[in-house]
């Protein structure tokens, strides 16, 4: 069975993300939580394509991601992959509506991320959670391939694109957060991915790729 993609209804819709991020910035975060530290911001790129690559700890993390790095920081929104499965119903219509799109992890093929690429050679800034699911254990968990195959596809179908990866760290203290809970969100600087884009071993690169990005999310993980 083929991988499916989201369709290009994928959209960011401005009247709902004025009226849902200013709620979330100012009133649900700070209400619910105690003190939200962020760290590196100024390696946030403010044009060109981008890839935030945070750890992910909780489902809060679809929240503390525009709040460090959104509107307010950037002024650019946020293009969230998420999987088929929370696409569906009223929740999928938000989604869509904000910015997100899905893959089916289940069927995974390079094809399941045209859009992506697609709009990273739009110079938009996508949101992939790179472990590939909520871990609460307080390491790093292996990095899936496709973050690393879709950012080099995409700088390949384009050379010179000067896409950028930004590794992200959140934590959460206590490790399951609740009312009253701390935040560290930790910025690192862009991994460049021209550089492994440059030879015709495309598996190869892939890996390397995915194996700088693992070892600068557990050295800002260690220092947040």
């Amino acid at each position: 069975m083929p991988a499916k993609v989201a369709s290009n209804t994928s959209r960011v819709s401005p009247w709902l993300t004025s009226l849902l991020y200013p709620l979330g910035h100012y009133v649900v975060l700070p209400s619910y939580f105690g003190k939200i530290h962020i760290a590196g911001q100024e390696n946030l790129p403010k044009d060109g394509p981008v890839i935030l690559a945070p750890t992910h700890r909780s489902r809060w993390d679809a929240l503390m991601m525009p709040y460090s790095t959104g509107q307010k920081v950037t002024g650019r929104d946020l293009r969230f992959m998420v999987t088929a499965d929370e696409v569906k119903g009223l929740q999928g219509w938000f989604i869509r509506h904000l910015g997100g799109f899905a893959v089916d992890i289940r069927h995974p093929a390079i094809s399941s991320l045209r859009y992506g690429v697609e709009l990273l050679i739009a110079k938009e800034m996508l949101v992939i959670f790179p472990e590939g699911g909520i871990f609460q254990d307080g390491e790093v968990h292996p990095i899936k391939p496709g973050l690393a195959r879709l950012a080099i596809q995409a700088e390949s179908s384009l050379p010179g694109l000067g896409v950028k990866i930004v590794p992200m760290s959140i934590r959460y203290r206590p490790r399951v957060p609740r009312w009253g809970s701390e935040v560290k969100i930790a910025i690192g600087s862009p991994i460049s991915v021209m550089d492994y884009a440059k030879s015709a071993s495309t598996k190869k690169e892939a890996r390397l790729l995915t194996a700088d990005l693992e070892m600068a999310l557990k050295n800002l993980d260690k220092s947040s």
